[in-house]
């Protein structure tokens, strides 16, 4: 029954892994469309600054589902080290999601406070 579950979770890791990477992947991309859109238009700092919050949106949705994925690799992780390993990384992108996310909500008070719309969801 163990080696049932671990590599039904092992698999459950690297489907979670693959959505992360879609989600930042797109992300990426629109954002990069955006940066392109910027270069050959005049665009606001306000619209700047809403693509980018956009775009932190992307990154702490894909930092979300990584660490989720990390979560369930270190419940069947063998050893210390991997687990310490797998630790850090949740660690680091924990603080990478947590900073993203004061940042637009920094921004998003600092809009609403200036009566601007607030980025979209």
């Amino acid at each position: 029954m163990e080696a049932y579950l671990v590599a039904i979770t092992e698999k459950a890791v690297v489907v979670i892994n693959a959505i992360a990477l879609v989600i930042i992947a797109l992300g990426t991309i629109e954002s990069f469309i955006f940066c392109i859109r910027m270069m050959v238009s005049q665009v606001s700092g306000h619209d700047i600054r809403r693509g980018w919050i956009r775009y932190a949106r992307w990154l702490v949705a894909g930092l979300t589902y990584q660490l989720s994925a990390d979560i369930l690799e270190t419940a069947i992780a063998p050893g210390w080290d991997q687990i310490g390993r797998l630790g850090a990384i949740a660690v680091i992108r924990t603080f990478l999601n947590y900073f993203l996310e004061r940042d637009v909500g920094e921004i998003r008070a600092r809009d609403e406070a200036l009566g601007k719309e607030a980025p979209p969801a």
